[in-house]
């Protein structure tokens, strides 16, 4: 006589095939479709223009005890040099055969010492770090949302130009001025080409212990300084 399974062992044995079979086939999801993120930028964009932007950039520099100071390009080796004295800085490390660095030395400022970053620091590591006072270097751009400063380590600006001295002061030429960090990267082409590594500064040194008292300088230049150069001359009384 044969036998003959009853209708729950049937449907259970179904059941657990059907399982088995889902467990067992390759997954195959449907690809989630990409966000489109140009258009979302395009859709949240301030239609701001660049005096607006500077006005920005500067606000969210302050905010976070960053040094601003308006300049030309004729002008800002003055500016910096009467800062340098008023800090009471010995000396300054400058690039190697930078143009803003061949502007200083033209000048041969008197009572200041220009230090070019001409060694590799195996060779002067003790001297950058325990007898430079300052530093100067050019920042590639910067990003007025969140105020942030995009500095382009090179063999003639070393990052390391940017991280030990105490004081820190960075040239930013205004027309750079993007409105967002998407912005900046477009505009810019980053997907093509990237250094070893591509700081964004966003003020001072600082760190904060378990009861939140801040210190500057912990970890980096305690002073940011930020030359904000203009192609024209400043309006009266826009000059720092």
């Amino acid at each position: 006589m044969n036998a003959t399974m009853n209708p729950t062992a049937a449907a259970e044995a179904n059941a657990r095939s059907s399982i088995l079979a889902r467990l067992r086939a390759p997954a195959t999801p449907a690809p989630l479709p990409l966000p489109d993120v140009s258009a979302w930028f395009a859709a949240h964009q301030r239609h701001e223009d660049n005096a607006q932007r500077v006005s920005r950039m500067r606000a969210a520099l302050e905010a976070v005890k960053t040094e601003v100071h308006d300049t030309t390009v004729a002008d800002w080796p003055e500016l910096l040099l009467r800062l340098i004295a008023a800090k009471g800085l010995r000396n300054l490390l400058i690039g190697t055969d930078t143009p803003h660095g061949a502007e200083l030395e033209a000048r041969q400022p008197a009572n200041l010492e220009l230090k070019r970053y001409a060694e590799s620091i195996d060779s002067w590591r003790d001297v950058l770090f325990d007898e430079v006072d300052a530093s100067l270097t050019l920042a590639k751009s910067a990003i007025a949302e969140i105020g942030s400063l995009i500095v382009w380590p090179t063999p003639q600006e070393p990052r390391l130009m940017s991280l030990v001295p105490s004081v820190h002061f960075v040239l930013l030429d205004v027309a750079n001025i993007h409105a967002d960090f998407y912005s900046a990267m477009t505009s810019e082409g980053w997907k093509d080409s990237l250094p070893t590594n591509a700081l964004l500064i966003c003020g001072p040194s600082k760190t904060a212990d378990i009861q939140q008292t801040l210190a500057y300088g912990a970890h980096g230049p305690r002073e940011l300084v930020v030359l904000l150069r203009h192609a024209q001359a400043l309006t009266p009384g826009a000059a720092a």
